[in-house]
């Protein structure tokens, strides 16, 4: 087999932070000797995140087997995940902002035609559902546990309690079509090919201003690992939950 050398596309700032929240894992459970230093393991849980790795070539780069990687880079997504925002302290950041916006988008998955609850239809793939809040400037701020492809933004928002939340809270959303019906909080485009003249400008407005969440969902789609998920369904939420907070890993 051949290695080569490779880089990641992160900050040494990911990895610091990572390594110190495994740090004070091993302290929490006694650890006392494993294979990699943690500063290692931080790196290949980062190289499995953002550039897709998969447990096989990690293993080869690291020279380590391959069932140590998926200890390895399974303890780092659980630490991160962790530490992930809940709903309730996601609105408490969002009460100091103008608005928010909610989008919801598809992790495709590795699926076959018979398990239907995971087939979207408007997407036409196998995917899991995952509803994001965006802060005025573009930032990925929460992100809800991944549902099945099959469920629908709106309902994925109730059942997360987004909307709910919003309304306690008081804010401004902007969302698109999808949540029509969703209630007072949350703001849509008007629907329809024929639309008066200020309807059409407020769409424009409208979009301007949703296309920030759009940037976030780019930017959550720069972790590679999030276009082709091959893992159980069971782990999405933990590895979505994962680098959202790499991505806000203080400096």
């Amino acid at each position: 087999m051949l290695v080569y050398p490779s880089s990641i596309d992160l900050s040494t700032r990911a990895l610091r932070f990572l390594a110190g929240q495994l740090t004070a894992r091993c302290r929490d459970i006694g650890t006392r000797w494993r294979r990699l230093p943690v500063a290692h393991q931080a790196l290949l849980a980062l190289a499995h995140l953002r550039c897709g790795d998969i447990c096989a070539r990690l293993a080869a780069g690291f020279g380590i087997k391959i069932a140590t990687v998926c200890r390895y880079k399974r303890e780092a997504i659980e630490v991160l995940a962790a530490l992930a925002p809940a709903l309730a302290e996601a609105m408490r950041t969002v009460g100091a902002k103008v608005f928010v916006i909610l989008d919801g988008t598809l992790l495709p998955i590795d699926r076959i035609a018979a398990d239907t609850p995971y087939y979207s239809g408007t997407h036409k793939r196998h995917g899991m559902n995952v509803q994001v809040l965006t802060v005025p400037f573009g930032r990925p701020l929460w992100a809800s546990p991944a549902l099945p492809g099959s469920t629908h933004d709106l309902t994925a928002a109730r059942q997360h309690g987004i909307i709910d939340a919003l309304t306690a809270a008081g804010r401004k959303c902007w969302a698109d079509k999808a949540y029509q019906g969703a209630g007072r909080p949350v703001r849509v485009p008007f629907r329809g090919r024929h639309l008066k003249q200020w309807k059409r400008c407020h769409n424009t407005t409208h979009a301007k201003i949703r296309c920030l969440g759009e940037q976030a969902m780019a930017t959550l789609k720069g972790w590679r690992l999030l276009r082709k998920l091959r893992c159980s369904t069971n782990r999405i939420t933990a590895i979505v939950q994962a680098v959202l907070v790499v991505h806000h890993a203080p400096a």
